[in-house]
């Protein structure tokens, strides 16, 4: 491999690796990525150049980061740390004037303090460059202009530089937001396991009954609109060196895909029981370009009727309702806690959601003639029981610790059973 190819490891929450590999396949073209991608547990990799870790982290949707591998050895106690970091020539990255942070991450790693790991890596950078010029960088916990990640495995220690900088859900436009909301790149995932690309053809219209502050159907009028998920927001690799070269390429990539951008073909639709939540949902719309693609309505999900599409155009509902830390199911099924500190009552009231939903659905959805499909994420595993409903699919994914299952319902006219469900565990 060329010394202008780089190994890239592109993080994801866990169920999506699939779904990544296949979004660096549509991103990337042969000149950038040189050898894979491929899906690990956790993430992708691949052999890509410095236009690769500009486009990634300008177009990626699903990946959390784009680390950029610089050392990975053998250790076995953190002096063994030290020496590996030592073999990056740092001179390359920053100058003495430019900060640093390093963060670990370990998976079975003998070593008793991380803390110190992660103290060696930063000794390590801070010697070379001391020796090069005479002057040491310092260290900025919240903004550095190096952002480093050390990973631990049992035997392996690997060295990333983080060309993201902040995590790659954090689009820009999210200001306003409720408790534990849906992050950007779980909303995405749901959105590519369900095939919803903002088409007549691929998803058709979209709605969101339990919208919050509206990740997701910001997140789908920004695909239905081609929109760069990446276009209002900074990274860290604008400031390292070996991107200084390739600043003008990075502008003309953002106008590239600013002259890309159109308007959507299909209607996108939102609502929640709380009007506040709406109202934040709106605003975060706007700051994101997209406020006049979503219909914004308060109403509560086991009430509001389906919205009217043309005869020919499918409807995708997709929703992660309350559960979890997401404490509150509010409307006609009251207060629902499923943290297991709730009174018996709150929790025979959110067991009544779920059916009523259902319910709802078999009254108000079943008759489109192009039919409505629902996707469902939640972390309980006899959901389709508790909905009197058979589900044509069920796919494992992760909502940071809570592992959840995406569940599909084709709404049918009658019971809306199926004989048989497509699992994908």
């Amino acid at each position: 491999m060329s010394e202008s190819a780089y190994h890239l490891f592109l993080p994801c929450a866990a169920g999506v690796e699939d779904w990544l590999e296949d979004e660096v396949r549509r991103i990337l073209g042969p000149d950038e990525c040189l050898e894979g991608p491929k899906a690990f547990r956790g993430g992708v990799g691949l052999y890509g150049t410095l236009g690769a870790v500009m486009r990634l982290n300008l177009h990626s949707r699903l990946a959390q980061r784009v680390l950029i591998e610089v050392a990975r050895e053998e250790y076995q106690h953190e002096d063994d740390i030290y020496a590996i970091a030592r073999t990056v020539d740092w001179t390359r990255w920053i100058t003495p004037r430019q900060t640093l942070r390093v963060d670990t991450t370990a998976q079975r790693s003998p070593l008793h303090s991380l803390n110190f790991a992660t103290l060696r890596v930063k000794d390590a950078v801070c010697d070379v460059l001391r020796e090069d010029s005479g002057e040491r960088p310092s260290v900025d916990t919240r903004w550095p202009d190096l952002p480093l990640q050390l990973h631990l495995t049992e035997y392996l220690a690997t060295v990333y530089v983080d060309s993201s900088g902040e995590s790659l859900f954090k689009r820009g436009w999210r200001e306003d937001k409720g408790d534990a909301p849906l992050k950007e790149t779980l909303a995405a995932a749901m959105l590519a396991a369900a095939g919803w690309k903002g088409t007549r053809a691929e998803g058709g219209a979209l709605l969101d009954p339990c919208c919050g502050s509206g990740t997701i159907p910001v997140e789908a009028a920004t695909i239905a609109c081609n929109i760069a998920p990446g276009i209002q927001r900074r990274f860290a690799f604008e400031k390292l060196r070996p991107f200084q070269s390739q600043l003008p390429a990075w502008r003309a990539m953002k106008d590239e895909a600013r002259a890309a951008e159109r308007p959507s073909e299909v209607p996108i639709f939102a609502s929640d029981v709380s009007f506040r939540m709406v109202d934040f949902a709106r605003r975060n719309a706007e700051r994101a370009g997209v406020a006049q693609y979503i219909q914004f309505n308060g109403g509560d999900a086991l009430e509001r009727p389906a919205p009217q599409l043309p005869d020919d155009v499918p409807g995708t509902l997709m929703l992660n309702p309350p559960y979890g830390e997401r404490i509150e199911v509010r409307g006609k099924a009251g207060t629902h806690r499923m943290d297991g500190g709730a009174l018996s009552e709150e929790r025979d009231a959110g067991d009544d959601f779920f059916p009523r939903l259902s319910a709802h659905w078999k009254r108000a959805y079943t008759q489109h003639p192009a039919g409505w499909t629902a996707w469902l994420l939640c972390p309980e595993m006899k959901l389709p029981s508790k909905m009197r409903l058979k589900e044509s699919r069920r796919i494992p994914m992760w909502n940071g610790p809570i592992e959840c299952r995406l569940f599909r319902f084709d709404l049918v006219a009658g019971s809306a059973r199926k004989p048989s469900a497509d699992k994908d565990e």
